[in-house]
């Protein structure tokens, strides 16, 4: 492993610690305000929910996902909050919140407008949609093989998950889950790693490079002529065993 390759596993070998205890404290901080909801008789819910139409629930965008009905809604939204909250973050901390605040957004206005019933609408359900389109497609537009390999597990495995962001299911927020769901893919695009992975072109008015020496034709034991062995960056894995040996798996 080359010494850049080395220094760019341990940066995101640091990120993916970061983004375990980002997500550990953000599990906490909502299991700490469930305990405090349920002592107030879920009054927060009531009051710091979203609620269709209603502009004075409009800052209540987001407050709505650290709030829950009762334990069991939390409970069955804590794993995939943790899961899909690392997995969205262990790249980047600081694009994550962006990501958050984003796909929080997205989901609380998707029921601000079109929900039909004035409920007080909570819960984290739609960031856990958007983390999971986020996850998704992020290989995709960033163009990280290791991400798209991610993607195809987690979109394979959780699929199911989608048919909660359709109408039908009572008592759900269906609506909440689907704009969580656009909220993390327009965040995987607007987020995406542009940094430049092609040679760049030289600039206009800049010397010329020499052309190197053509090498020599390399001959077998018969004499047969043939071409130079090629070279690794001709191998079209190569952009995968970069992105193993970069997560310190080569």
């Amino acid at each position: 492993m080359s010494a850049r390759q080395q220094v760019d596993a341990e940066r995101m070998i640091a990120e993916a610690r970061k983004a375990f205890f980002v997500m550990f404290a953000f599990v906490a901080v909502v299991w700490a305000v469930q305990l405090a909801n349920f002592a107030d008789d879920y009054g927060l819910s009531r009051e710091y929910g979203i609620v269709s139409g209603d502009a004075g629930s409009l800052p209540h965008l987001l407050s709505a996902p650290f709030l829950h009905w009762n334990w069991a809604h939390l409970e069955s939204n804590s794993g995939p909050l943790f899961v899909f909250g690392f997995l969205a973050a262990y790249r980047g901390v600081a694009k994550f919140l962006v990501l958050s605040g984003l796909v929080a957004l997205v989901s609380g206005a998707a029921v601000w407008l079109f929900e039909d019933d004035r409920v007080s609408t909570v819960g984290a359900s739609g960031l856990i949609f958007g983390y999971f389109g986020y996850v998704v497609v992020r290989g995709l537009f960033d163009r990280h093989l290791v991400d798209s390999l991610i993607g195809v597990v987690m979109g394979a495995s959780f699929a199911y998950l989608l048919t909660v962001a359709v109408p039908g299911t009572p008592g759900v927020s269906w609506l909440g889950h689907l704009g969580g769901l656009v909220g993390g893919l327009l965040g995987a695009w607007l987020l995406r790693d542009r940094a430049p992975r092609a040679a760049k072109t030289p600039t206009a008015g800049a010397a010329p490079v020499p052309a190197a020496p053509s090498a020599p034709a390399v001959t077998d034991g018969g004499g047969t002529k043939g071409a130079p062995p090629a070279s690794s960056g001709d191998n079209p894995r190569a952009d995968l065993h970069k992105e193993l040996r970069d997560l310190g798996l080569m």
